[in-house]
């Protein structure tokens, strides 16, 4: 018994052993398969990495409105009797828009202008007794004073009427009626919104560490969503004052809006343009690798054994800033070297390369 269980134990010790030992062979001939084998260069993409010109921007967002823009409002309680205006017509500075009822009013100044007619007619019969001798001076004094006191009544009851309608206060675009006729309205009560479309500002926030950058008639460049057009500006106004909740500066920007493309109220992204430099290396965003143990780029060089070979070198860099999608390189690249632009997750450090045939976007050529 107990040498048939010997003899089975040795069968399993060979038979594993066996089991292990062509492992162990297969994978020794494998890597030296794979080692004899050589490895297909990988064809990749490139942007050369140029000193040029940099436009350095400021970002934010903000909200546009029209240059002149007011809600209109009635002075006084009254019926509407007329109202001169359609929704989004455009109107001229001292336009009649709305007439309140000023029948009373109106019989008002009527009485006021006889009684200015019958003080006129009594001065002028004072003075002309007072040049004869025949009025005292008092007499005429109180005379005048009652022919002023009649011009006030006319010019009060002509203000009084003047209130009763409604008045567009600048050339612009009128919105929706909110009063219908025959309604009654109180004052404040608002009767429309006046817009002027043809120049519109813009409001928006940046870092106090930008307020020594800002100054006015700085270039701004603007774009809405739902539009690709890109609108340009200035900026008008800088307030000199930091939230000190938000530690934000209030900016604002003057727009043309020639086709009235832009309407009040819109959201806009905003790019502040700041003053050009020279010599910075720059790369597109596409061309950084991110990674737990810093940013890199794979610089294409020639390998140092076999200069007709090229190869996929791993360089680590410091980044700075960003726009309008490329990014500037502080260190760790010099001018003039080609960087893998793309397909960068089929590469290691020392992989073999060839240059495609078409140059990446935003190349340098």
């Amino acid at each position: 018994m107990k040498k048939r269980f010997a003899i089975a134990i040795v069968l399993l010790a060979l038979i594993g052993g066996g089991l292990v030992g062509f492992n162990m062979f297969r994978d020794q001939m494998i890597q030296q398969f794979l080692a004899d084998r050589p490895i297909d260069p990988l064809p990749v993409e490139t942007v050369t990495a140029e000193a040029v010109t940099w436009q350095p921007s400021l970002s934010a967002i903000g909200t546009v409105n029209a240059a002149q823009g007011v809600e209109l409002t009635v002075e006084a309680a009254g019926i509407v009797r007329e109202i001169a205006f359609a929704a989004n017509a455009d109107v001229e500075a001292g336009q009649t828009l709305l007439q309140l009822d000023d029948e009373v009013q109106q019989a008002d100044l009527t009485a006021a202008r006889s009684q200015l007619n019958l003080e006129r007619a009594t001065l002028a019969r004072e003075q002309e007794s007072q040049s004869r001798g025949v009025a005292s001076e008092a007499r005429l004094d109180q005379t005048r004073a009652a022919f002023d006191a009649a011009t006030a009544q006319v010019a009060r009851g002509e203000a009084v009427i003047a209130q009763r309608r409604l008045i567009a206060p600048f050339n612009g675009t009128i919105g929706l009626p909110r009063v219908d006729q025959g309604a009654y309205v109180s004052p404040g009560a608002t009767v429309a919104t006046l817009q002027d479309l043809d120049t519109m500002r813009v409001d928006f926030s940046l870092p106090e560490q930008a307020l020594p950058s800002l100054f006015i008639g700085q270039r701004l460049h603007m774009r809405i969503d739902g539009d690709t057009r890109e609108f340009e500006g200035e900026i008008t106004g800088v307030d000199p004052r930091v939230d000190p909740g938000s530690r934000m500066v209030a900016v604002r920007g003057s727009v043309d809006n020639p086709d009235r493309a832009l309407t009040p109220g819109q959201f806009a992204r905003l790019r502040v343009d700041l003053p050009e430099e020279d010599g910075v290396i720059t790369l597109p965003q596409t061309a950084i690798t991110i990674s737990l143990y810093g940013d890199f780029v794979y610089a294409v060089r020639e390998r140092e054994d076999d200069p007709d070979t090229l190869e996929a070198r791993q360089v680590f860099v410091s980044l700075g800033r960003r726009d309008n999608g490329q990014i500037e390189v502080v260190e760790g690249l010099e001018a003039g070297e080609r960087v893998v632009s793309s397909g960068q997750n089929r590469l290691s450090n020392r992989a073999p390369v060839t240059l495609s045939d078409t140059q990446a976007p935003g190349a340098a050529r």
